[in-house]
């Protein structure tokens, strides 16, 4: 991040700009990302839409419950960048900047799906079927893999009962005791 990028952080109105590894950050509140948004369009020539991106903004033990929203934008001519970040509750809404630059509606529509933001015009599914539960990029969601579903390749030895048994079966890392969570597997199912 060049000095001319830490120069438009600081001309966004009623921004506090942080530095850190050398990148500056405009953080806006909530209410005014829409208006910080337009000011990086309109007023400091940030045309260019690079990205937006959706991180947990949770303290330890507080997965899930706030979200930090950054978005990225360029001055096509100087190649500036200008990043801009709010942080939402879990049952706040997200005003949209598609309508300021066409391309972060695909990254919107990203970040309602897989973090469970709400944005403030209902989208359809991206990336996942309708029947898929939950939000699977925060870190609050359980990876449950081969827990609850049988994995459809070859089998370890000893989980075929065909062969000796080999070690003792382990869960995949950050899954949770079968025992304490989920759907259990019937006893008549393959």
């Amino acid at each position: 991040m060049s000095a001319a990028s830490a120069d438009l952080a600081a001309l966004v109105p009623g921004a506090v700009v942080k530095t850190a590894f050398g990148q500056s950050t405009a953080h806006v509140e909530l209410d005014q990302w829409s208006t910080a948004a337009r000011f990086a369009r309109d007023d400091l020539g940030c045309a260019a839409f690079d990205w937006l991106g959706v991180e947990d903004a949770g303290r330890p033990g507080a997965s899930g419950v706030r979200h930090a929203v950054l978005l990225h934008v360029l001055h096509p001519d100087t190649r500036s960048g200008l990043l801009l970040r709010t942080e939402l509750a879990a049952d706040d809404v997200l005003p949209s900047v598609a309508g300021l630059w066409a391309g972060a509606a695909w990254h919107e529509r990203e970040a309602a799906e897989m973090f469970g933001i709400t944005l403030a015009e209902p989208v359809a599914r991206l990336l996942l079927p309708d029947t898929f539960a939950g939000h699977p990029l925060r870190k609050d969601f359980v990876l449950a893999a081969r827990v609850v579903r049988p994995w459809p390749g070859s089998l370890e030895p000893g989980e075929d009962s065909t062969s000796s048994p080999s070690r003792r079966r382990t869960l995949p890392p950050g899954v949770p005791d079968p025992v304490t969570w989920g759907p259990r597997k019937e006893e008549n199912q393959p």
